[in-house]
């Protein structure tokens, strides 16, 4: 595997299935009868992919999910929902674009979608903080998921933000009462609520917007109470400790999934969601798909129980 300065961690097994590809056409094309052959080096060529999958340290699953082209939450509405209709402000002090949502089709369902936003050039970064939502930006996706409830339609939000805006200007407008509020609100909300982390999941910014009754996740995101950066400062004081950080800190998909802080995980086209967007895209639709079809079948009052016992059974804990 490449050594830890490249972020291209897949690039010599992507070249092995280019190549791979490659022969086939060349194959097909001169009539050569090696279908034996190509199965059995497509097959070698997939226990590769999953040794590679397995082979990736926290740290590095943590840039991947910080990959510049790796999809955003606004290119996932886009390829899995149709005629967003956008809401804007939170009707107390303005409009964050950092969140967006509104209403929009899955399939024949209507549903809200909520999403963080980054952007994609330093304009975009600058309008957005980042990806890091101020206060206004969780008053306004709570008064979306109210007016879902109100509509009786389900809600979907998509998650990747490094965290809450950590300005002065979101302490200024209660930035830590507005995700308090989120929390507490969203357990109480009687429609079906389902969360999706598709790059980073950074502390209460990310779960202001992730109390769901299922939350999946993207193979290659990360979910912390902290980035490894800042555990790295706290306790070692030392910006080298990051890697070590990252692994101390349980942050990947497995690791979430097995002290049950997440429901399902959502793999990934070879070499991370930013080689392959549109598969990305299409695997996450299925799987959003699927969870919301279970979901609707049960009551409101079920929904909030379930919501509530699915966050008191977190976590590992031994007497």
């Amino acid at each position: 595997m490449p050594s830890e300065g490249n972020l291209d961690f897949a690039e010599p097994v992507l070249e092995l299935v280019h190549r791979a590809e490659a022969l086939k056409r060349h194959a097909q094309q001169n009539h050569l009868h090696i279908d034996s052959e190509l199965k059995t080096l497509f097959e070698r060529i997939q226990e590769v992919e999953v040794r590679y999958q397995d082979s990736l340290t926290p740290w590095q699953r943590v840039r991947l999910a910080r990959h510049p082209m790796r999809p955003h939450p606004q290119y996932f509405c886009r390829m899995i929902f149709s005629d967003l209709l956008e809401l804007h402000g939170d009707r107390r002090f303005g409009d964050d674009w950092a969140v967006g949502g509104g209403f929009a089709r899955l399939g024949d369902k209507t549903v809200m979608v909520i999403f963080t936003r980054k952007g994609h050039n330093l304009e975009q970064y600058l309008q957005n903080h980042f990806g890091c939502p101020e206060p206004e930006g969780y008053r306004k996706a709570l008064r979306l998921m109210k007016i879902a409830e109100k509509a009786h339609c389900p809600i979907v939000t998509i998650v990747d933000t490094p965290g809450a805006y950590p300005g002065i200007s979101g302490g200024e407008r209660h930035i830590g009462e507005a995700i308090a509020v989120n929390l507490r609100e969203m357990f109480r909300l009687t429609v079906p609520i389902l969360c999706v982390v598709t790059g980073e999941g950074g502390s209460g910014g990310a779960l202001g917007l992730a109390v769901g009754n299922r939350v999946l996740m993207l193979a290659n995101a990360y979910y912390s109470a902290i980035t490894p950066e800042g555990c790295a400062a706290i306790l070692w004081r030392d910006e080298n400790k990051t890697a070590d950080a990252a692994a101390a800190l349980k942050l990947t998909a497995d690791d979430l999934l097995k002290m049950k802080v997440i429901d399902e995980i959502v793999p990934e086209p070879l070499g991370g969601a930013h080689c392959n967007p549109g598969e990305a895209a299409a695997i996450l639709k299925a799987a959003i798909i699927k969870n919301l079809k279970a979901l609707c079948k049960k009551s409101a009052s079920r929904l909030k129980e379930d919501r509530y016992d699915r966050f008191r059974e977190m976590g590992i804990y031994k007497d």
